[in-house]
């Protein structure tokens, strides 16, 4: 059984497979197709042709990243041990040494800080979700409530560049290219890969161009970010006094000389340069149409709230995650900054929730309601979580978090993941108790979600075989519906 893709390949034995199969490669029908007997005996040929490993239980996924790391033990792991020990100090036996941020390394002193925020239980599983989040509370039967994520790092780049890449350093795909390279696009007019960005009320840490990249893969697989100014994604539009007609004569002239450059040299890059212009020529009908707001009834406006209406904020990219998604984009990331509430963390983070309560579970109900969730995965989370000790002064309504990679939560939702609560912190939410979920175990399990093998995705790069998931990752079938 062949165990890895050929540099390059792929494109070429996607074609040639769905072929046989009479598809093109836009065809709607890629992300949902399970495995034909044409490639029961070989695996890793159906991933070269496009097609799950196996039967997916999601076709499409919208990552809503919170960026800057929202603190667990104010929003879904409430600790009655750090209420009653409010301003004592953190047990060494607890730390156990643990490495510190240069925050808090010249502390003398980790004071524990309890919430100041009221929790609830909530749904089948009686989860623990604060009051800054009503409405996620109100959809929380949908969730898969992960306490149990853990990182190796303890600084916001290589943290988030890890979430997205599965490496601290760069130049490594982002998760959005590796199934944009894996699975391939459902519709011909739009991306594979889409980025929407958002700026939140509270402390942020900035995003850049390398968490959405493609990396060592054919650059068709980057993403492609959505502004929120007067032109959604730059330099689509035609220049002034060029009509559709003139820029079709273009794009064929340029076709024909990249035509001819290939011939002689060679280089893949050439081709895919000829599939991002014809891809752009055919987005520019597409995305006025799919980034036009005024069209939604007044009810999906009430569901996602005002701000919805307003480009560029995290409600908007909501709406219209669920509309490129709709749409067939098979990855959808959303990045919202402001979470890094090193300091006044209460006055920070009732602002975040506002930002992202409501159409987080919007985003929930809505595709629920179109019959989309159960084929859509939606993620919520950041790169690591928050201490339960305080940074700087304490009072009693007062206090910062510094950066804990140790455990963390997560939710996701449809797709095929298990409603519930998954994993326990000890009682001083410090250190995991139960089911342990490491940043190589979510990925590998993500992509097990969309039906392929974390193990075979695999690209070869300077004489070395890469994937997501490095050398490591266990599916978590506990997860899984």
């Amino acid at each position: 059984m062949k165990n890895e893709m050929l540099e390059h390949g792929l494109t070429h034995n996607r074609r040639r497979f769905l072929s046989k199969l009479g598809m093109g490669l836009g065809s709607v029908a890629l992300g949902s197709l399970l495995i034909p007997d044409l490639f029961k005996d070989d695996p890793a040929e159906a991933i070269m042709a496009g097609l799950p490993r196996f039967a997916p239980k999601a076709k499409r996924i919208i990552y809503l990243f919170q960026n800057g790391a929202p603190s667990q033990l104010d929003l879904f792991d409430y600790k009655p041990k750090l209420q009653q020990m409010h301003g004592q100090d953190l047990p060494a036996s607890i730390r156990m040494g643990q490495r510190l941020t240069g925050m808090t390394s010249g502390q003398e002193h980790f004071p524990l800080a309890g919430t100041i925020f009221k929790f609830g239980e909530y749904g089948q599983a009686r989860a623990q979700i604060s009051e800054l989040l009503p409405h996620t509370a109100s959809v929380v039967d949908d969730l898969c409530i992960i306490k149990t994520l853990y990182t190796e790092a303890i600084n916001h780049d290589p943290a988030l560049t890890f979430f997205q890449t599965g490496a601290q350093v760069g130049n490594r795909p982002s998760m959005g290219a590796w199934l944009s390279y894996g699975l391939g696009s459902e519709n011909k007019n739009l991306p594979a890969f889409c980025v929407l960005l958002s700026k939140g009320k509270g402390n942020g840490q900035g995003v850049y161009g390398k968490l959405w990249t493609n990396g060592f893969l054919d650059s068709m697989h980057q993403g492609v970010q959505f502004s929120s100014g007067e032109n959604p994604v730059l330099y689509l539009n035609n220049p002034e006094s060029i009509d559709k007609a003139d820029r079709r004569r273009m794009l064929d002239k340029v076709a024909e000389l990249n035509e001819a450059s290939y011939a002689e040299f060679g280089d893949p890059e050439i081709k895919t340069r000829i599939q991002q212009y014809e891809m752009a020529f055919r987005m520019q009908t597409a995305v006025p149409e799919i980034t036009d707001m005024s069209r939604e009834p007044e009810s999906i406006v009430k569901l996602y709230g005002p701000d919805c209406l307003i480009p560029g904020t995290y409600a908007a990219n909501c709406l219209l995650a669920r509309k490129l998604s709709e749409s067939g984009v098979r990855f959808v990331q959303l990045y919202h900054q402001g979470w890094d509430a090193h300091d006044n963390l209460p006055g920070q983070i009732v602002g975040q929730c506002k930002d992202v309560d409501q159409s987080s579970a919007a985003l929930i109900t809505d595709l629920k309601q179109r019959g989309l969730l159960d084929e859509t995965l939606v993620i919520w989370g950041g790169e690591f979580g928050r201490t339960n000790y305080c940074q700087g002064k304490l009072t009693k309504d007062n206090y910062g978090r510094d950066h804990h990679p140790r455990c963390f939560t997560v939710w996701m939702a449809g797709g095929g993941v298990k409603p519930g609560v998954y994993g326990e912190t000890d009682e001083f939410g410090y250190n995991i108790a139960s089911n342990p979920v490491h940043v190589h175990d979510f990925h590998a399990t993500i992509m097990q979600l969309m039906g392929l093998d974390h193990e075979q995705l695999v690209y070869k790069h300077l004489g070395r075989r890469y994937r997501l998931t490095d050398v490591a990752g266990n599916v978590i079938k506990d997860l899984i519906a």
